[in-house]
Formats: C-alpha cells, structure tokens, sequence
C-alpha cells in the first residue's frame, strides 16, 4: 500500500463478497433447546454455498503465476512504450511494477523519467580500439573482453563480475544498479547480469526480480504463514480484509496478522502489543508486591507474618504493613500479624494513594486476565477444532459413510459444521479484545454486546457439542441408526443458526454498534435492539427453523 489512508478509503466501501456470514435462516429462537423442522440438505445445495463462499474478493498466485503476470506486465510496457524488454523491466521496478504509473510519467515526461531510471535516449559506443582500458583495474585488455552499459564506459569482464557479484550477495538493492563509473547513473539491466553473471549470482537475481514483483506491488502480497510460498492478489475496494491462502492460513490483508474479523486493525495491534508488553509485569509488581524501604527493590509476600527480611546483601527487617522498620515493632504495635500504626495512618489518609494506585493496579490486572483467558481459550479451541476438522476430512468422514451406509456427498453437512466452528472461534476469540477496549462509560453499548456475544457464545457451544459428542456416538455405531436423519436436521440446523448469530454479531461490531444511541435510556432498550437484530437474517438454502423459547442473556460465558 502507498499509504494508510488508501486502505481506509478503501474500507470504506460496501463489499460485495460474503464468507461465513453469507446468509442464514431467520432466527426464532434466542436460547433453550430447538425444535427444529429444516428441509433435507440436499447435496447440491451444499455445492451452492460453497461456490458461492468461493467468491472471493482475491486470489492466490503461486510462484509460476507471478512470474506469468510480471512478464505480461513487461511485455505490455514494451509494446505501449516501443522500449526493449530490459528497459520496461527498469522502469516498472523503479515504479513499483506500477504498469498505470509507468505509462502516465512516460508520456506526461519521457525525458524526467528516463534521466530518474538511468535510461539513455541514444547508447553510447565503446571506442572502436583493439584494445581498451578497464575503469577499475586499468588494464588493458582485447576489444572483446571489455563490456559496457548503454553508457559506455569500459570495464573487465572479471570487474563487471566482481562488481555484479557483490551487489547481488548485498541483497535485493542489486535490481537498481547503476554503471560502476562514479559519474554515470546508467542503469545496468538483466541483460548484463544474464551475460556477466555466474550462475549462482543469476539464480539470486532472478529470486529478487520475482520477490519484486510482490513486495513492491501494492496489489500483492506474500502469505505472512511460515515457509509458505504463495502470494495473494487483492482486489481494493472491496470491503473486508480477511484473506485465506491455499495453505489454509487466514490473515488480514490490512496488517498482515491472522484474520480479526470483526475487530479494526488498530485494536488488534494495541491488544497483541499488551499481551507481549512489559506494562503487566509491572502491573503484577504493583498489585502484588512492595518496594523494600532502604534498597527500594519489590518485594512479594508469600508467608502470613508481618514480619518482613529482605534478600541479601540488604537484609533490612520492616513491617508489611506500614513498610516502617521491625525494630520499632512490637506488642505494643499489634505484635506479628497486625500494626496499629499502619491502621491509625490509613485512618489519617496517609496511605490512601498509595492504597489507591495499587487497588487500581490489581483491578486492572483482574480485568485484563478476564478476557485474556477467554482470548486465549477460544484460540486453543479452534486449533482443536482445525485438528478435528482436518481428522474429519482424511478418515472419519469415510467410516461414517462405511457405518451409516451413506455417500460422502450426502455427509458434507458435517464439512459444513466444522468449518463454521472453527470460523466462529476465530470470531469469538477476537471479540474479547474487543470487549477489553470498549470504553466502561458507554454502559448501553457494552450491555448490548455482551448480549450479542452471550447469544452467539451459547449458540457456538450447542453446535460445537452436537459435532464433537453426538457425532461420536454414530461414528462408533456397529449398523446404520435411523435416528442419523435426524442427527442430520439438528446439526444442519445448528451451523445455520448459529452461522446467524455469528452475522448479526459480526455486523454489530463492524458498524460500531451504531444501534444503542446516546440517550439513557438505551441500556434498558438495548436487548429489544438486540430482538431486532437477532431475526434480520436473510434467508437460507439450507432450511427453515423453527424454534422456541426465550433467553435474557446479557454476559459472555468462559467458552470451551
């Protein structure tokens, strides 16, 4: 990206591409068990929302595509511009394989552009002597054995490949390099290097055009998953960021960390920098220990007695509770396990903001780990859940079928299922970073996205139980159970409602929950908001639901 301000723009428009919040039935219910009376989920149904979650707004290059479109990209500069093919491949590095840009500077200024790559209009001739002198050696040596850029200044062909050789081992700056005459800014292209190169310093060359073309271009970017060689192509503009790679890695095209829909780019930056940050540490030190009276370092108190010795080579004794030293302690101060001069202080105010920033501290730290705990295990769930997903696809899905007596085309429902848990953990996980950064004074707008959260929390669970635990019971089935079919309704069922849930969550955050207004009477109104909300959903291939009873729920639960 050119800059920051692009992606906001770009953000700013509607997408047009849906992934897991594509849809969904209408929601009847809001908890208590479901009755519910979906259409059979017919295969071909299934193909039709799979294909239609395959519309994505990117795409995925391996290394032959990318070396396919930079050389439609050169070639067609070549043409337009009537350049050889090594000039084109200067220019559109030096504009970032910008092919728009090239052509706009190009005619807007040929000239400007040609002296800022290092283009000559007219290449200069070696002087036609049997013999010539290098530049750098200043030997003379055969006509033929000296080699020269477009500018013509003369050198070895042992300088040019030392002169090449190192620029090259010093990394990918070898793509602009200029003429090793100090006074000249030619260019030196691929054809020199192709010529004068050994093989090894070609092979690097070739590695760093390519990389080029994705780490410079604005529209690619390389899969951020370890060891994976695929870039992405992005298609600005088209509302959501989140991208996965062919290696299945899921990442935000904005920031390059694992894929936070719903929450900006900005929050998540901040949440990661805090769960790495030092500023807990020290907020664990505040809370729970303090500082030695002479050498001033922490100290943490893990035994009953007042009574305090700290470590060598200090070794001063004092009291715990008014930090003043043992020595002046005493019966007449309470004795082991209290101080009446702490106690006549504190009724004074003298340690009132010292009590205060350490109450702060530790209410602080309370909050943090809160949804630190529930990040956390909802991201080793879905790592669960990807294993479980992953077992599915190998092997049990085939002994299902065995045992059952059904077609793995009429098991994709499962597929379904699996996909969706492990898309709504991810969602889940990052609303709890969230909910730490949404601002304790707006009380509506908090009491209404923790009911969102609680409604699609407890939905997730009940799909995530009837995959895990119920399935199992037909996996280790002996003969095919009629009661299968209605496995099937329930579990279809449950990832299109919950896949709801997850929409009206997901749509809530994104749009910064612009349903719960400012006035103050919005706290009590915010869950007939969450009403509407809940049965908005458009309707499904999947089935119909119907669903009974009701639920208040206005907090998030641990999660699995």
């Amino acid at each position: 990206m050119d800059s920051e301000d692009d992606m906001h723009d770009a953000y700013d428009v509607e997408s047009l591409d849906e992934d897991f919040y594509s849809g969904g039935t209408p929601m009847g219910s809001e908890d208590g068990d479901a009755d519910y009376d979906f259409v059979d989920n017919e295969s071909e149904d299934s193909e039709d929302i799979t294909s239609h979650r395959q519309q994505h707004s990117y795409t995925i290059l391996n290394i032959t595509d990318i070396h396919e479109r930079q050389e439609e990209d050169i070639s067609r500069v070549s043409t337009v511009l009537s350049i050889s093919r090594v000039a084109a491949c200067v220019l559109l590095r030096h504009y970032k394989w910008s092919v728009s840009r090239v052509h706009d500077e190009w005619f807007a200024d040929e000239g400007n552009v040609r002296k800022a790559v290092g283009l000559l209009e007219k290449p200069v001739e070696m002087p036609h002597n049997r013999e010539l002198t290098c530049g750098i050696c200043f030997e003379s040596y055969p006509r033929g054995e000296i080699f020269a850029a477009a500018c013509g200044h003369p050198f070895c062909g042992a300088c040019w490949r030392g002169y090449i050789g190192t620029s090259i081992t010093d990394g990918p700056g070898c793509l602009m390099l200029r003429c090793p005459d100090p006074s000249c800014v030619a260019a030196v292209g691929e054809d020199m290097i192709s010529m004068l190169a050994s093989y090894d310093d070609k092979e690097k060359y070739s590695r760093y055009l390519l990389r080029s073309y994705v780490e410079d271009n604005r529209k690619t970017k390389w899969c951020p998953a370890p060891g994976c060689e695929f870039a992405v192509e992005f298609v600005m503009g088209s509302g959501s960021y989140d991208v996965t790679c062919n290696c299945s890695y899921s990442f935000c095209w904005n920031c390059t960390e694992e894929a936070h829909r719903p929450v900006d780019c900005t929050t998540v930056a901040k949440w990661i920098l805090k769960n790495c940050a030092e500023s807990e540490n020290m907020n664990w030190i505040l809370a729970n220990s303090k500082p030695c009276p002479k050498c001033k370092r922490p100290i943490e108190k893990n035994q009953g007695c007042m009574h305090i010795t700290c470590t060598p080579p200090c070794k001063f004794e004092f009291c715990w509770l008014c930090l003043g030293a043992w020595s002046e302690h005493g019966e007449r101060t309470g004795g082991f396990y209290a101080c009446n001069r702490y106690e006549a202080a504190k009724q004074e105010g003298a340690y009132d903001e010292s009590e205060r920033r350490r109450e702060m501290a530790k209410n602080s730290l309370e909050r943090y780990t809160h949804y630190y705990e529930r990040w956390a295990t909802n991201q080793s769930s879905r790592q669960k859940a990807l294993t479980d997903l992953h077992s599915m696809q190998i092997e049990k899905l085939e002994k299902l079928s065995d045992r059952q007596s059904q077609p793995e085309s009429q098991l994709k429902f499962i597929i379904e299922a699996w996909l969706q848990i492990v898309e709504c953990r991810r969602v889940l996980k990052w609303t709890y970073s969230y909910g730490y950064y949404l601002p304790e004074h707006e009380h509506a707008k908090r009491q209404f996205f923790e009911y969102l959260q609680g409604e699609a929390e407890a939905g997730l669970e009940r799909l995530h139980q009837c995959a895990e635990k119920e399935l199992q019971i037909y996996l280790e089935a002996e003969a095919p159970m009629k009661e299968f079919n209605d496995f099937r309704t329930k579990l279809a069922g449950l990832t299109s409602v919950t896949r709801n849930y997850f929409e009206n969550l997901v749509r809530a955050l994104e749009t910064g929950l612009k349903d719960v207004g400012p006035s103050s009477n919005q706290a009590t109104s915010s869950k007939s908001s969450c009403s509407k909300i809940l049965v908005s959903g458009k309707g499904s291939k999947i089935g119909k639901a119907k669903t009974t009873g009701t639920s208040s729920r206005c907090a998030s639960s641990t999660g699995r």
